[in-house]
């Protein structure tokens, strides 16, 4: 029997029963990554104290600087310890930014095939992050770092099912059926994942909300400016017969709530590609 027909309908409560039951475990965000949110938050920490937590781990220690020294942040002098780079470049901006460096972490497989699968999906999230923190510039209010986080979370949900489906009937089953599970169950999933994570309000909906296509909010937001990134992303990705099929964008207001003509690509463009490949960069190092 293919393994495809193994797969029970009810799937997605056998999901949620494993995850309750520590059979499967939710990812958690890393212990610096959730201490330096917690500082931040606090109006009493200083510059001082956020550095002394983040110099606790070596490698993104190594990150931020080389992140802050980069042609992204235009230091005008080299920045050479911790303490410098966040009274510089501002505790809010830092905080989003080593949450975004630590999010590869949690892309940890514990097989070759899932290992496949983690990496695919965080090089779309990590294209997706790149172009919505570029489109983030056109639009009042939105802050590149934070676009950038709602980039790479907003199929986070994903990652559980791909756990689930691995342990269960590893990756010998059909495509098709792979791409409807996670396709009907990674966005609440994502969504519950970034409550318990305590994301910030502006970015819980993103997992669900940037698949609405028609979504015809009062203001643009981060849903906005990822499903518009993730638009974007599929022409540079799968077959001519493909991109025929993908929904004509003229139809989607949210192109108009970040002030993007709809017959741009932005990858093409001289300055916005240059400083996608420069977010992409950044964050696969």
């Amino acid at each position: 029997m293919p393994v495809a027909e193994t797969i029970a309908p009810n799937f997605a409560e056998q999901l949620r029963e494993d995850i309750a039951a520590n059979r499967i475990q939710l990812p958690t965000l890393p212990e610096v990554a959730l201490r330096v949110r917690d500082a931040v938050e606090s109006e009493n920490t200083s510059a001082a104290e956020v550095a002394e937590i983040v110099t606790q781990d070596p490698v993104l220690t190594a990150r931020l600087l080389q992140v802050a020294n980069s042609p992204l942040y235009r230091a005008r002098d080299p920045i050479d310890n911790v303490q410098m780079a966040i009274t510089r470049m501002g505790v809010k901006l830092v905080k989003n930014l080593v949450i975004s460096l630590a999010m590869k972490q949690i892309f940890q497989a514990t097989s070759q095939d899932l290992d496949t699968a983690f990496r695919d999906l965080w090089n779309e999230s990590l294209e997706v992050a790149a172009i919505a923190r570029v489109l983030s510039y056109n639009v009042d209010g939105l802050e590149p770092e934070q676009a950038m986080l709602a980039g790479l979370v907003h199929n986070i949900g994903a990652l559980p099912i791909l756990t689930k489906l691995d342990h269960d009937f590893g990756f010998d089953t059909e495509p098709a059926l792979i791409e409807q599970l996670l396709t009907g169950l990674a966005p609440a999933l994502g969504g519950e994942m970034l409550r318990e994570w305590q994301f910030a309000e502006a970015l819980k909906n993103v997992p669900e909300e940037c698949l609405k296509l028609e979504r015809s909010p009062d203001r643009p937001d981060y849903a906005d400016l990822v499903l518009v990134a993730r638009l974007q992303h599929r022409v540079t990705v799968g077959t001519a017969d493909e991109h025929e099929d993908m929904p004509a964008w003229e139809n989607y207001s949210a192109f108009d709530r970040i002030g993007l003509q709809t017959e741009i690509t932005v990858m093409e463009m001289e300055e916005p590609g240059g400083q996608i490949a420069a977010v992409r960069e950044m964050l696969s190092a």
